[in-house]
């Protein structure tokens, strides 16, 4: 969905490879920034390869970046609505030593 200038949504049609339809797992993220834009990298990292391999970047100026931000934030609580909290183990176990919360606020 997208929005209108009036913060209506609107239908939004998309065409899609069928390569890019079975999408790419990624359990790791590297963001990185320039003044004028966000890159991410999404990568994979299995046991018993030496590094991760970065499989897709994604390269947005600031602005999609922070609207991608609130997205995937009210998508997570939608988430979190339906299905309950989601919890990391690795959180949970060192949650003294996690210094931000997913927005990156102290």
């Amino acid at each position: 969905m997208a929005n209108n200038r009036n913060n209506t949504p609107q239908d939004l049609k998309l065409d899609m490879a069928p390569d890019v339809a079975n999408g790419t797992y990624s359990n790791l993220a590297i963001i990185s920034h320039s003044p004028s834009e966000i890159i991410l990298d999404f990568a994979q990292m299995l046991p018993g390869t030496p590094n991760p391999t970065v499989r897709s970047r994604i390269i947005m100026n600031p602005i999609h970046a922070k609207r991608l931000l609130a997205a995937l934030n009210d998508n997570i609580q939608k988430y979190e609505h339906n299905f309950g909290p989601i919890v990391d183990p690795q959180s949970a176990m060192n949650a003294d030593t996690v210094p931000y919360d997913i927005l990156g606020k102290a």
